[in-house]
């Protein structure tokens, strides 16, 4: 058994890590409203641009319609982008990610498809090298506030490896915040456009409109910008719902630390006792011996 100094030095040091939990928890609660607030503001843009690309994609069809939109013919291969955070300490918030990617990944090269990996987020490039390194084609920092620019460059590389005709397919992964308990691992087909069978539609009160220029025109320069607008979403979503599951995950740590003080102090005060009691027999035996 260890004695009482070593036990009061380990209560010492747990209480010291208790302090930085709770510290961590507070932070974290304190940001979690600005970036919910900054996910759901996003949102109705996004989806207001879905109508739109669903309300032009059903005048567009044959040769002239976007590549964007209609892909390349093909789906043998296929990229990857996964989007967590830069940070841990956040429970299994970015491994729920990872791991729904992976199972993606995993089920392509199963079928025979040619596999590319984008990491967006420090987490899923750590967790993604060790098993498909080889596949993985560039990397980028997310920071501690998404920025739209850090969007953009995900998105210019994404855009590059299709016009380039090295994919067929992009699939965005990220967290999709719900609550501050329930963040949903989340997939999402940036190439070609899934045209969200949801959206609503624009209401034309029965007028027929003529674009000019025409649809594809339209959609040749609004696609490539709902691409970032997805990976720019998707990084808000990730901040919000990474300071939820952090909080969650601080708030556990705090209380297990309390846990483990009030077990090492019942544990200390009964090692304290039992010395105690064996100084005083020691004493006793001494006293009846002389």
């Amino acid at each position: 058994m260890a004695s009482v100094k070593e036990m009061r030095n380990r209560i010492a040091a747990v209480k010291s890590t208790q302090k930085i939990t709770k510290a961590m928890q507070m932070v974290a609660a304190a940001k979690l409203r600005r970036a919910q607030n900054a996910a759901q503001d996003s949102r109705p843009y996004a989806q207001r641009m879905a109508a739109v690309i669903a309300n032009l994609a059903a005048g567009v069809s044959g040769d002239g319609a976007p590549k964007l939109l209609v892909g390349t013919g093909s789906d043998q291969r296929h990229l990857v982008v996964v989007a967590t955070s830069d940070r841990g300490l956040a429970g299994g918030f970015n491994s729920s990610i990872v791991r729904a990617a992976r199972q993606h990944i995993d089920g392509l090269l199963a079928a025979g498809k040619d596999v590319r990996i984008i990491t967006a987020g420090r987490k899923a490039r750590d967790q993604l090298r060790r098993l498909h390194a080889t596949r993985l084609v560039e990397t980028y920092e997310v920071g501690a506030n998404p920025s739209l620019r850090a969007a953009e460059a995900v998105s210019a590389k994404v855009q590059e490896m299709f016009e380039g005709g090295d994919v067929d397919v992009v699939t965005l992964f990220f967290s999709q915040f719900k609550s501050v308990v329930t963040q949903t691992p989340t997939a999402r087909q940036l190439i070609p456009a899934e045209v969200a069978a949801g959206a609503t539609p624009i209401d034309l009160k029965g007028a027929s409109y003529e674009y000019e220029p025409d649809e594809a025109t339209i959609l040749a320069d609004l696609l490539p910008r709902n691409i970032t607008t997805q990976i720019f979403s998707a990084m808000l979503e990730n901040q919000a719902g990474f300071f939820a599951a952090q909080m969650t995950a601080m708030d556990n740590a705090t209380r297990n630390a309390g846990d483990m003080i009030s077990a090492l102090t019942l544990q200390m005060n009964r090692a304290r006792q039992a010395q105690i009691t064996k100084e005083l027999i020691e004493i006793i035996s001494g006293a009846e011996a002389i």
